[in-house]
């Protein structure tokens, strides 16, 4: 079955997760129309390769055009060719833009049916999904509707107070009109009586009208200190935990909602309090309850709509390098980088241009050494109603790029105490406008980012990241490696399987992260709660050749190791993150096809084989080897005693050359000059190999003429 057809077997809530992948940049009608054809090509390698991206988005144009042709409806043959054009527009002159966003778009659809097929959540992931979050939003609905219709039927009551006054003030003028004797007549008593008992009345509604704007105020704030700001806290948290590979972010729109009916409803009070304020340029008199409360309700709404703005503007998108797209928070030196901001109030008042400016490391502690960097592209940019985001203001910088200062006042700019990447860095966002005589200045700024100068330091950057982000919420804190807290088994094997379901769809399940916990920190890992530091996760401890002293140093530097996995030159976090770069770039079938049981120990694999007749094999990564596999087989000697050989481990510089499955395939042992055969007969625990990996097979090329195909044959001789 098609991924697009099991996508559309799923449940609303996970269809929901869905809907949040496609805006305009892919939308969801050409995922629907060509769900085959995009399924069928291989995003994630062009997507890396500009050449073969051209070609793709050359072959997505020409399929839609053939697809608009034969299409009847003449509704979705119209969206069919405005979708061409715009695909046109934004990527004819960025290819492996396009290819990204559709690689990862697959990529999260596997996630999302994987997410659907297991149901047990991790710590983190319960954090930001429990189950009172959809009554919550239904009390936040009800909440905001309800102060909606309040705001709106003060509306009336104003008018009314306004005609009450126009028939106060007309009879008053008609009294003081006529001459002074006929004012003192006994026949004015009644006139006189009746123009007290309409003020008595005017000043009755007025006190009324004001008592239930200021309980609307209070009403108000109350819902913006007690559920809009801890919804939107709550958002940024859901934010933190996707970008280190956590649950697809959903909820911005529904914030934007919140946001938007909250602000109309005080602006709404703003005009009512300024045409209360016109009445009394009309009629005053002593105590009047308008000029009294009038003052303090107005500076209460003006406080309200600059707290309800300012906690509005967010980053959409954290800052990620196009290169890198799973990697968000990480910008390398010179690489071009992309972030986008939003303000989530929707009003026609602030339609206009609205300059953003964007400031890097703003509130870099003083006098701390730490490396300084300057922005080389242009800082500001306008902000745009965004038809995909139900029209909001929104703004993407798309090349922006870091280049590091070298000097700082003269001065030669050293390294801190802290690795490079354990220095915390942030993009600050900066807006200025007024709104209906308010003066709002607008900050936000991004999570905290890891700068680095060499792709060799990707691997501890990103160990950075998700060390921060899985451990606080707090959006600055850059000295917080210079004291780390520890990390629960149970927090970090959740992260570690979000890296997995990243790149490859899938998660790890409970029998491999038992086993990957067990290699971290031994037996004691079957513990949830059993505590991981941070050195222990990703920190080398090696020994200086010079004076012997045992020093911290960073992941890209490699040193003789004196612990972490013993004797071993690579910690534990750069073990497993090459063999996921491995099963990215060169296993990535056969893993999602459960034929690699991964991480086993050599003890565990004894166990597993000592007993299995002679052919079976499993394949394992290697533990001595950086990225590296290999696979063990069951060998039967002369005296009928079972043996276990394994084969050196493939790194990638081997299997760029050959298929692993090819490898498995073809593989040949030569013993004492006998005929070569391949020992590998069944997949652990029976399966016939060809049964396993046969769909994996490259098929051989065809001849051509004049030659003779050749074919490469892996072969290990056996003493």
């Amino acid at each position: 079955m098609s991924q697009w057809k099991q996508i559309q077997q799923l449940e609303f809530k996970y269809l929901e997760q869905v809907d949040y992948l496609y805006d305009d940049n892919f939308p969801m009608g050409i995922r629907q129309v060509l769900s085959d054809w995009i399924e069928s090509q291989d995003w994630e390698m062009a997507a890396h390769h500009e050449s073969m991206a051209t070609v793709l988005l050359s072959n997505l144009l020409s399929q839609l055009d053939r697809q608009c042709s034969q299409e009847q409806n003449f509704l979705q043959r119209h969206n069919l060719k405005n979708i061409n054009k715009q695909l046109q527009i934004k990527y004819k002159a960025y290819p492996l833009l396009m290819a990204g966003v559709i690689s990862t778009s697959l990529r999260e659809e596997r996630r999302i049916i994987a997410s659907a097929n297991i149901p047990e959540q991790g710590p983190l992931e319960k954090s930001v999904q429990n189950s009172v979050a959809f009554e919550r939003q239904k009390n936040m609905d009800n909440r905001v509707v309800v102060i909606r219709s309040s705001v709106q039927m003060l509306d009336p009551a104003v008018k009314c107070l306004e005609d009450m006054q126009d028939d106060f003030d007309l009879r008053f003028k008609t009294i003081q009109s006529r001459d002074q004797a006929d004012r003192n007549t006994e026949r004015m008593e009644p006139e006189v009586a009746r123009l007290q008992e309409i003020l008595n009345n005017l000043d009755f509604r007025r006190k009324e009208i004001l008592s239930k704007m200021s309980d609307v105020i209070k009403e108000i704030d109350t819902l913006i200190a007690s559920q809009l700001n801890p919804e939107l806290m709550e958002w940024k948290r859901r934010q933190q935990i996707n970008c280190i590979g956590g649950p697809l972010l959903t909820g911005l729109d529904q914030l934007q909602n919140w946001f938007t009916l909250t602000a109309q409803s005080l602006f709404q009070m703003k005009r009512q309090l300024d045409k209360l304020g016109e009445l009394i340029l009309k009629v005053t008199y002593a105590s009047d309850p308008i000029s009294l409360q009038r003052p303090q309700l107005e500076e209460q709404v003006k406080y309200l709509i600059d707290h309800l703005i300012k906690s509005s503007f967010v980053v959409e998108k954290q800052p990620w390098m196009p290169t890198h797209p799973q990697k968000p928070l990480i910008i390398k030196t010179g690489v071009q980088f992309t972030t986008k901001v939003r303000l989530l109030v929707k009003l026609p008042e602030v339609d206009y241009q609205l300059k953003v400016k964007t400031i890097f490391d703003k509130y870099l502690p003083p006098g701390r050494v730490h490396r300084q960097f300057f922005i080389l592209t242009s800082t500001t940019k306008v902000m745009d109603v965004e038809e995909s985001s139900n029209g909001c203001l929104s703004v993407e910088f798309r090349h922006l790029q870091l280049k590091e200062k070298k000097y700082v006042n003269g001065t030669k700019v050293n390294e801190g105490p802290l690795s490079v990447t354990e220095e915390l860095h942030s993009l600050s966002f900066e807006a200025q406008f007024n709104i209906q005589g308010i003066n709002i200045d607008l900050e936000t700024c991004s999570f905290p980012l890891v700068v680095i100068s060499n792709v060799s330091q990707l691997t501890g950057g990103w160990a950075s990241i998700m060390w921060y982000n899985m451990l606080t919420d707090e959006p600055r804190n850059p000295d917080f490696f210079a004291s780390p807290p520890r990390a629960s088994w149970g927090q970090l094997s959740e992260v570690l399987s979000w890296q997995f379901s990243t790149f490859t769809g899938q998660g790890l399940n409970r029998e491999q992260l038992c086993m990957l916990g067990e290699k971290l920190m031994g037996q004691q890992a079957s513990h949830n709660e059993c505590q991981v530091s941070w050195s222990k996760f990703c920190k080398l401890l090696v020994e200086s050749f010079s004076n012997k002293k045992i020093t911290s140093l960073p992941l890209n530097l490699l040193p003789v190791v004196k612990e972490n996995i013993p004797g071993k030159p690579f910690s534990f976090w750069m073990w497993l993150d090459f063999i996921l770069e491995l099963i990215k770039k060169h296993l990535l079938p056969i893993w999602n096809d459960n034929c690699i049981m991964g991480f086993v120990s050599k003890e565990t694999e004894r166990a597993c084989l000592k007993d299995k007749e002679p052919g079976t094999f499993l394949l394992r990564f290697s533990e001595s080897h950086l990225g590296g596999i290999t696979f063990t087989w069951v060998k039967q000697s002369d005296s009928g005693e079972a043996k276990l050989i394994s084969v050196e481990p493939y790194t990638k510089s081997r299997l760029s050359a050959l298929p692993f499955a090819n490898i498995i395939r073809d593989y040949k042992v030569i013993t004492d000059g006998e005929v070569p055969e391949n020992p590998l007969k069944f997949l652990y625990p029976g399966i016939p190999k060809d049964e396993s990996f046969r769909r994996h097979y490259n098929s051989p090329q065809s001849k051509v003429f004049p030659y003779i195909s050749a074919t490469w044959i892996p072969i290990s001789t056996l003493q």
